[in-house]
This record gives structure tokens, C-alpha cells and sequence, in this order.
């Protein structure tokens, strides 16, 4: 699913995906998107590619952290897609 040698970096693959499940409604707002490893896993990508993908979606409005709770997805009228 995301190709490490593409001429897209992992991290904007992993963005784009994101993105989607969070425009498409598969993760609701206000409650936590899968943690680092989990993405890790389901991707089969470095822990650090999911940190800088997770910060380009808080960058847009789409997620929020929470330190010591996780990651969730921003309510609808917080987010924006530049």
C-alpha cells in the first residue's frame, strides 16, 4: 500500500490515507485515531514515518494530541483541507 520507493515520500502516502478514513468517516471526531504502532504495523513502515505523518495531519486541522491520551480526530469545523 504505500511504496518506499515511489517518487511520493512514505510519510505524504500515509497522510493521503489518513486523510481519506478521516474525510470518509471510517474514524469519528473527538475520538483516537490507531496508535503509532498499530499504523506501523498495518503499514509495515518506520515509527518515525507515522510521527511525521500524524504531525502534517495535526498541521492541517484534521487531528489533535492530547500528551499521555493519543491522537484524535478534530471535530469537523476545525479542520481544514489545504
Amino acid at each position: 500500500m504505500i511504496e518506499s520507493d515511489g517518487p511520493v515520500p512514505p510519510y505524504l502516502q500515509l497522510v493521503e490515507i489518513l486523510a481519506e478514513r478521516i474525510e470518509r468517516g471510517d474514524w469519528q471526531p473527538n475520538r483516537p485515531i490507531p496508535s503509532e504502532l498499530q499504523l506501523v504495523q498495518e503499514f509495515g513502515i518506520a515509527r518515525g514515518t507515522v510521527r511525521r505523518a500524524v504531525a502534517v495531519l495535526r498541521e492541517r486541522g484534521l487531528v489533535f494530541t492530547v500528551p499521555q491520551r493519543g491522537t484524535f480526530v478534530a471535530p469537523s469545523s476545525a479542520a481544514s483541507t489545504e
